[in-house]
């Protein structure tokens, strides 16, 4: 079901900015996603949302009330699309509030930093662009698998890897600042080396100038529930010997995966850090393996 609402505000502060691409803002449109992950976190229970898949909460005001808050702000600080909802879920086509927010955000010239699952986000280049050149735009992709046949199993009404590498490689041409989240990592699912070589693969041959990853995965309340029923019997029983009733579930191949991964992007000279983008014009970067 969709569900048009009218925002009381758009911009959620983070008190931490170096803990998340440096963003000091958060800023979603859409409340549910229908890309269908069967690992994602947002259908635990502190979400609020019942039917995550389903219900879909459209922010209708989102441009109004953006504008209203970036009149009154007088430093010009990151805002970050895509913390708890994807800015580019297929509503994006009918609705183009994204476009719109992104149209505001230029005009008063705050870097923004994009995570998003859809290469959607290609039909607003030219503001990305416009972005980047006043100030600082950065798009990360999660991408869990290159496998377009199993990424169909776990995330099944996504756009596929293999398209979202094809945006990547658009927006790296034109100098945008563009990589990986690789979260989560599903154990024994995508879990192996193969599955790691691939990604970094793909990602040094489109562009990609970063890769920030996490071995691990979380499971709680309906999250948990939802994920065991699509992985199946037996690996349902592997997950809850080993794991029991666990928020974190780290890869039993973390540590091997964690210097393969470090290794394969020294070789390929992609960074392993987390970019952003501070107030004074100057590019940081936060360390994962710190």
């Amino acid at each position: 079901m969709i569900k048009e609402i009218e925002a009381k505000t758009i911009l959620l502060y983070n008190k931490r900015p170096s803990s998340w691409f440096g963003v000091h803002y958060y800023l979603n449109i859409y409340r549910g996603c229908t890309h269908g992950c069967i690992y994602c976190d947002s259908r635990s229970e502190c979400y609020g949302i019942e039917n995550f898949d389903e219900d879909i909460s459209v922010k209708i005001n989102a441009p109004e009330k953006l504008r209203e808050a970036l009149a009154k702000k007088r430093k010009r600080e990151t805002i970050g699309f895509g913390s708890t909802s994807d800015a580019y879920v297929p509503l994006e086509l009918k609705y183009e509030l994204t476009r719109k927010c992104l149209e505001i955000i230029k005009e008063y010239r705050h870097p923004v930093s994009i995570l998003t699952k859809s290469n959607l986000v290609i039909r607003d280049l030219d503001l990305l662009q416009d972005i980047n050149d006043q100030n600082y735009a950065c798009v990360c992709f999660t991408i869990v698998t290159a496998d377009d046949k199993l990424a169909k199993k776990i995330e099944p009404k996504a756009p596929l890897p293999s398209k979202r590498f094809e945006a990547m490689s658009i927006l790296a041409s034109v100098g945008i600042k563009t990589g990986i989240m690789i979260m989560p990592t599903l154990p024994y699912i995508t879990d192996t080396k193969e599955n790691i070589l691939q990604i970094i693969g793909e990602a040094y041959k489109n562009g990609a100038s970063f890769i920030y990853p996490c071995f691990s995965m979380t499971l709680r309340d309906r999250q948990r529930d939802y994920y065991y029923d699509k992985i199946g019997t037996a690996l349902k029983e592997k997950y809850q010997k080993r794991f029991k009733n666990y928020y974190s579930c780290g890869s039993p191949n973390y540590n091997k995966l964690k210097k393969l991964f470090q290794e394969k992007c020294n070789e390929y000279n992609i960074s392993t850090k987390m970019p952003s983008y501070d107030q004074e014009n100057a590019k940081v970067q936060m360390t994962f393996f710190d």
